[in-house]
């Protein structure tokens, strides 16, 4: 039984956390360039503080990152060494339309890309493209308000039908916004919202959603239609919430939690606002601005598959006195007493991961592909940068177990796995290098100090043996 013949293992990366080379070949200045590292991260990626450019004072890690720009020629080469079947990357909406509101694109940008998926496909990797992970030129943050704005629909629009058209053939997976619900969390990274005194950041932050999922409907519907061949996925940080006790206003609390991410996926996957998110919209005086024709666009363009990401479950309770969160995630829970901790407070659950496969697969039947699943790490490798990770292992092998469950007793319909970080790179949510993910040691720190030489963990051999036995073989050797 097992998985389909055709799964589609892998890793995945992120063009702001791992290609640098920011102002190169035309690229023009992002969002997420401009979120430096240390304690102002956090108030920038939620659009509470004012960083639209560099300074002097602080260290900006997506500058370089890690230098992909001018070595993924080598990376690739490791990923197919690892037998890679598909390599999820995202394309850097700044390379293509440096501002983001031209009219033609940047060759440069796009001959970038079309060599690196022609590398892919050299290993036999097909590329599986994000569109959009938190990309957003600074010049529609600067001149429109990023996705408060109704023209980024058009622009987007624009970025899309320029790449579906170029790369017809190259890469036949796509997906339109990276984790989608992230906008309600860290806006500013998730989609370059700043908010100024006075502003409503709930209707905002709701109407710019609105933007993006129209956008994400037209995606999808120039994606079948400039080749029929296209699958087009959306994108979900996911995550079971469970209730903290058999209360049942705790019950209801993780159910108005796990809504509040579904509500993102339930308009592109079923093409309509759901009830609830109206309900609760209108309770807290959000009204979204719509043009005729939305609902309809919506509706006619769903996507074809559900992706997610997957660390780690949540809790939810409605007691004031439980506010002991976990630490390190974007995504507030209060702390599970039955499961273990990474370094960064992430709680490790792999049963989670097939309840929250359950979960999705029942409410949308469409078929799901894990795109991000991983532990960050700090890693101290020998004399020979080599890195023995067994608790990489560990946790990876847990959670390949489960989903394989998910598929095999449940019934679950599974297209692909892709790790998170499958080489090194800079954290999204801290900033750091030293919080580390990969099957490949990147010789970089979190002040930018390093060589950039890639070496192979004990992971990446582990992995090599999983993909050669369609995830039969998870023993640790």
């Amino acid at each position: 039984m097992g998985f389909r013949k055709d799964f589609l293992w892998g890793g995945a990366t992120a063009a702001n956390q791992c290609e640098g080379g920011y102002n190169e070949g035309g690229r023009g200045l992002a969002n997420v360039d401009v979120v430096p590292i240390g304690k102002d991260r956090f108030p920038v990626i939620t659009g509470q503080m004012k960083m639209f450019d560099f300074d002097e004072d602080h260290f900006y890690p997506a500058k370089e990152a890690i230098d992909m720009y001018h070595r993924y020629k080598e990376d690739i080469a490791l990923f197919g060494e690892m037998g890679f079947k598909t390599y999820r990357l995202s394309i850097a909406w700044s390379r293509i339309f440096p501002k983001g509101d031209e009219q033609e694109p940047n060759e440069d940008g796009l001959k970038f890309y079309e060599d690196l998926f022609k590398e892919c496909h050299k290993y036999g990797i097909e590329p599986l493209v994000t569109i959009t992970h938190f990309d957003c030129p600074m010049h529609l943050v600067e001149k429109y308000g990023a996705w408060r704005s109704r023209e980024l629909v058009g622009f987007y629009e624009n970025l899309c039908r320029v790449i579906f058209n170029r790369y017809k053939g190259l890469v036949k997976y796509w997906l339109t916004f990276n984790e989608i619900n992230m906008i309600l969390h860290a806006p500013f990274m998730g989609a370059g919202l700043y908010f100024e005194e006075g502003d409503n950041v709930e209707q905002v932050k709701y109407q710019a959603a609105h933007h993006e999922l129209l956008a994400s409907a037209i995606a999808t519907k120039i994606a079948h239609e400039v080749d029929p061949e296209n699958k087009v996925g959306c994108m979900l940080a996911a995550g079971a919430y469970y209730p903290y006790t058999s209360k049942p206003e705790d019950v209801w609390a993780s159910r108005k939690s796990d809504r509040e991410n579904y509500f993102f996926i339930d308009v592109q996957s079923r093409g309509e606002y759901p009830q609830y998110a109206l309900k609760e919209m209108a309770r807290n005086g959000i009204e979204i601005k719509m043009e005729e024709g939305d609902l309809e666009l919506l509706k006619a363009h769903t996507v074809d598959f559900i992706s997610f990401s997957y660390y780690s479950s949540r809790v939810s309770t409605t007691d004031a006195e439980l506010l002991e969160q976990t630490s390190g995630n974007i995504f507030a829970s209060v702390k599970n007493p039955y499961l273990e901790a990474s370094e960064w407070g992430w709680q490790i659950d792999p049963l989670g991961l097939r309840i929250t496969m359950n979960d999705l697969y029942d409410r949308y039947q469409k078929p799901l592909f894990i795109v991000e699943n991983g532990l960050g790490a700090v890693d101290t490798p020998d004399a020979d940068g080599y890195v023995e990770d067994d608790y990489r292992i560990d946790y990876l092998a847990a959670h390949i177990q489960a989903m394989k469950d998910a598929v095999e007793q449940d019934g679950v319909d599974l297209l692909g796995y892709t790790t998170w970080g499958c080489i090194d790179l800079v954290s999204a949510g801290t900033g750091e290098m030293k919080k580390r993910y990969g099957f490949i040691y990147v010789d970089r720190d979190n002040e930018g100090n390093g060589t950039l030489k890639r070496t192979k963990k004990k992971s990446f051999d582990w992995y090599k043996q999983v993909i050669a036995s369609n995830g039969e073989d998870l023993t640790n050797k």
